[in-house]
């Protein structure tokens, strides 16, 4: 009976270390949302403001925080997951306005950053 509890403890353990492994920090595109989202609701049942400090972002548990690094001008933010990506897209993230702002891209519309998360 024992070795049957060590065994379905140590198995636990295991899947739980593999569905919470740490994200890496990753590089690619990211973009702002269009203010056609402004009060809509996200993929987590949270409304959309384009003032919040969140984002969209595939495999990451809602609630993550990532830290974005713009790096073509080294500024960074931290955000919050609270929305998905269309399969279909591309990029790897989709930052609400205030924060491509404070990442200095608003203007741009697009710019090549890293994502990690935030310990």
């Amino acid at each position: 009976m024992k070795s049957v509890l060590a065994t379905v403890v140590l198995y636990i353990a295991f899947i739980g270390g593999v569905w919470s492994a740490p994200v890496l920090a990753k590089e690619g595109m990211a973009v702002h949302y269009s203010d056609v989202f402004q009060g809509k609701p996200t993929a987590s049942g949270e409304i959309f403001d384009q003032q919040a400090m969140t984002a969209a972002y595939r495999g990451v548990p809602f609630g993550t925080k990532l830290k974005v690094t713009n790096l073509e001008n080294g500024k960074s933010v931290v955000v919050t997951i609270n929305d998905r990506m269309a399969r279909r897209n591309k990029n790897l993230i989709d930052v609400s306005r205030r924060a491509a702002q404070e990442l200095g891209f608003e203007k741009q519309g697009r710019v090549r950053v890293s994502v990690e998360p935030v310990p």
